[in-house]
């Protein structure tokens, strides 16, 4: 197809995702034709410096798709498909003993899914299914069952519990675990039942607070959460390491250590979603390692692949594995896709360019440089907070620095969409301009991005957030 044919049957057949779709109506759909390194180009000849690795997620770049792709086209040759349902095959196999060689603690049983949705809809249903494996029947939810570590009739534990303002994905039960209300009411009524608590959002918290008092608000929120809820129904309790939605919230010191003693206390499975912070985007291949979380599942998908191939897993301790190993027992869970021979060979290519490239050792050894860089940006008085860690950075944007009060809906909405992700697109800076919280820009780039990318693209931030600064108000 010509670049006008290609408009044309964008514009008559498909459908983007997150996409506000009348306004392609006329305008032209942005077409990105070819990639290399940290760089994009469009079908016009436009070049993008991509700040925010397609979706958090081409870990390695655009530069190993000729590597890569021959190891998808070997695989083809040998078995180009194949299921997990009762049957496992080289590729699949070779991908769970890395991933469990990667992963931190006793967690060393993957299950394999198609993406990060897939990955956190498991999680969940083997947070279900856990419980009454280990009880050893299967009854209602609204009846009781005998639990025989306990000794005594026990409720159905089913509810989930995750964190205000978080995105975990957008399947039914996924959606349900999510905690941004614009994404979850068209769709409701949705899975019974989760609540969810405080994040560690920190810079709006009170000036005089200490961290330390700022875990203890947070844990008794989570506390007094599980207990309204009433804890011997809840199973899961699902978090981030670096929360993504409202703009990289990394938690206060102890949160994660009194995190895992609470689920401990209360019999709750904790799960980490590492879809986005899992194979380097903050230094090493699983944040909960960096954070100490402990976690009994790791949800993971993007980086697993660099998106070069659609997977993702789910990682689950021994303990977990356990009562699934009885004679009769079974995950009663499956996808098609599930260890594709194709996605796991590229899985496991990928993670062999990242060893060898260093990736996680020039994501820590950058950690500092980038920061630094991006602090320049707090000097604009619409800047008012950079957070972040390793390549995983977020702008929060203000009206007034002392206040730190932020913008009315309409002026969000003129300032993001009516501005800022045009202009950044325009001036050649895919990064994201998002509101699923307060105002916010979001950064993370590939892994493989240096100083001469972070100079770039806080070069153009800088430019475009002081004119953005000048529309509503705000003086340089």
């Amino acid at each position: 197809m010509t670049v006008v044919d290609l408009q044309q049957s964008a514009r008559d057949h498909l459908w983007m995702h997150f996409t506000r779709m009348g306004g392609y109506e006329q305008a032209d759909v942005p077409i990105i034709v070819r990639g290399d390194g940290c760089y994009l180009e469009d079908s016009k000849g436009n070049r993008y410096l991509d700040a925010l690795a397609g979706l958090f997620s081409v870990n390695l770049g655009y530069g190993f798709g000729e590597e890569i792709g021959q190891a998808a086209l070997e695989q083809m040759r040998e078995l180009p498909f194949y299921t997990n349902w009762s049957y496992a095959h080289p590729r699949a196999i070779e991908l769970a003993a890395e991933l469990a060689s990667l992963a931190p603690g006793d967690l060393n049983r993957v299950f394999f899914v198609s993406g990060g949705s897939e990955a956190v809809e498991s999680a969940w249903k083997l947070a279900r299914q856990y419980y009454l494996a280990r009880g050893g029947k299967h009854v209602p939810a609204d009846e009781t069952r005998h639990d025989e570590r306990v000794g005594t009739p026990q409720p159905r534990k089913y509810k989930a519990i995750a964190r205000q303002v978080a995105y975990h994905g957008t399947t039914m039960g996924a959606l349900s675990i999510n905690g941004i209300p614009a994404l979850k009411e068209t769709f409701e009524p949705l899975v019974p039942e989760v609540r969810h608590v405080r994040n560690t959002n920190r810079y709006h918290r009170p000036p005089e607070e200490t961290e330390e008092e700022f875990t203890a608000f947070l844990l008794d929120d989570l506390e007094n959460t599980i207990l309204a809820m009433g804890p011997e129904t809840v199973c899961l309790v699902h978090m981030e390491p670096v929360q993504n939605a409202g703009g990289a919230f990394v938690a206060p010191i102890g949160y994660w250590r009194g995190v895992r003693e609470l689920c401990d206390r209360y019999d709750i499975l904790l799960s980490a979603d590492e879809v986005i912070t899992g194979f380097g985007r903050v230094g090493h291949w699983f944040a909960s390692e960096r954070y100490d979380i402990r976690p009994d599942i790791v949800c993971c998908a993007k980086g697993l692949s660099s998106s070069y191939a659609a997977i993702g897993a789910v990682v689950a301790t021994d303990k977990v594995m356990e009562p699934f190993l009885a004679d009769t027992s079974m995950f009663s869970h499956g996808i098609t896709f599930g260890g594709h021979p194709v996605m796991s060979a590229i899985a496991l290519k990928n993670i062999e360019i990242m060893k060898r490239e260093g990736i996680m050792e020039r994501v820590l050894g950058n950690e500092g440089a980038f920061r630094s860089t991006l602090e320049t940006l707090l000097e604009l008085p619409i800047v008012g907070d950079v957070r972040g860690a390793g390549y995983f950075y977020a702008l929060e944007l203000v009206k007034d620095k002392e206040t730190r009060a932020g913008f009315t809906q309409e002026e969000g909405e003129s300032l993001l969409r009516g501005f800022l992700s045009g202009e950044l697109f325009r001036r050649g800076l895919i990064c994201r301009a998002d509101d699923r919280g307060d105002p916010v820009i979001q950064i993370s780039p590939p892994l493989v991005a240096g100083q001469p990318e972070f100079d770039e693209l806080t070069g153009i931030l800088g430019d475009v957030l002081a004119e953005a600064g000048r529309r509503v108000g705000l003086e340089t």
